[in-house]
């Protein structure tokens, strides 16, 4: 199997994990371990991978990090598993950063089976950074996610080109998180910045506060014009009608949500009137429902800027993932939309 096919038989183990392996062992059992598995170690080779690594941490003696992962003769990660059930932003990770300081180890690893978090030394040599350079979700990733993954695996690992990539994925992160902060809430320094390039007069506070919507609306105006061209390209021209049939308020609604909501639409047209088949956003997914009405789900669209894939669902029954090369894929999946429509209507 390829490092793709890997990773996505990977994803639906997870995915069948999430309802049973509660606890932490169950986790390391279900998902980790495999996971180190498809990162190319013998999980059962003590030469490889030492399960319940001690390293005494000044006075604390005898205290174990869950995995210490060796390429060569060399321990290059540490692994510290939670349960499943666990919200890594919650998660304590303190031997993680402990055993980072006093090991030769280059990469941390937290995960709970479904989120991976990759920390290293960019901050301060030696010392494990608070903040992870890499993020990388089971049920969620893309293409640029496997790639950044892959220079993990045993074969290929080089930590100089892990630490180059650390560092341009901290900035890009940094940009982002600039980026978005200033869509929602644009603060005073950048609204002067935009506003020296367009207006003349002199920047007074009043000004300031005047140009403050006006950036907000830029924002927003420029976003759906680069929605409405991609539209107009999947949709022939009618990118409008589209745009109007979602709620303004939800600007978290992407193209390709809105077009995999068209296709869906398009499909289920041909057993029930379209206007019964409505598109309910959500912060992981989006959810086309029958009749708006979440006991009808027809199909979930979760793409998120990750793996693009769809939920389908039989009335009564739990929905079942199926991963997309791109969003035309949908139409592979007509019979099981048409069916969950037709038992709406029963």
């Amino acid at each position: 199997m390829t490092f793709r096919e890997d990773v996505a038989d990977l994803a639906k183990r997870a995915i069948s994990a999430q309802a049973v392996a509660q606890t932490e062992e169950a986790t390391k059992n279900a998902i980790v371990m495999p996971f180190l598995r498809v990162l190319g170690f013998d999980v059962f080779d003590p030469a490889q991978i030492i399960p319940e690594y001690v390293a005494d941490v000044g006075l604390k003696k005898g205290e174990k990090i869950d995995y210490a992962a060796k390429i060569g003769d060399r321990i290059e990660y540490l692994v510290e598993a939670k349960s499943v059930s666990t919200n890594l932003r919650d998660a304590q990770y303190s031997q993680l950063f402990r055993y980072f300081h006093t090991s030769d180890a280059n990469i941390g690893i937290l995960t709970n089976g479904l989120h991976i978090w990759f920390f290293t030394d960019l901050d301060a040599p030696n010392k494990m950074d608070q903040t992870p350079f890499f993020k990388f979700n089971l049920l969620d990733y893309d293409d640029n996610d496997l790639h950044e993954l892959e220079k993990f695996h045993k074969d290929k690992f080089s930590i100089e080109n892990i630490k180059a990539a650390a560092s341009t994925l901290k900035y890009l992160r940094g940009a982002m998180s600039f980026i978005e902060a200033q869509w929602t809430s644009p603060d005073e320094e950048f609204v002067r910045m935009v506003a020296r390039g367009i207006y003349e007069g002199k920047l007074t506070t009043t000004v300031v506060d005047t140009f403050k919507p006006i950036v907000r609306r830029a924002f927003d105006d420029l976003f759906r014009q680069r929605a409405k061209a991609r539209l107009d390209v999947a949709f022939d021209g009618d990118a409008e009608s589209a745009l109007e049939a979602v709620d303004e308020d939800k600007i978290d609604t992407t193209p390709d949500e809105l077009q995999g909501f068209m296709i869906v639409r398009a499909i289920a047209a041909e057993v029930a009137p379209v206007s019964r088949v409505v598109m309910r956003d959500a912060q992981s997914y989006c959810a086309v429902l029958f009749d708006d009405n979440n006991r009808k789900p027809i199909i979930r669209l979760h793409f998120s800027g990750k793996q693009k894939f769809i939920t389908t669902f039989e009335a009564g029954k739990e929905g079942v993932r199926h991963d997309l090369a791109g969003i035309e894929e949908i139409f592979a999946h007509k019979e099981r939309v048409t069916t969950v429509v037709r038992s709406y209507l029963a």
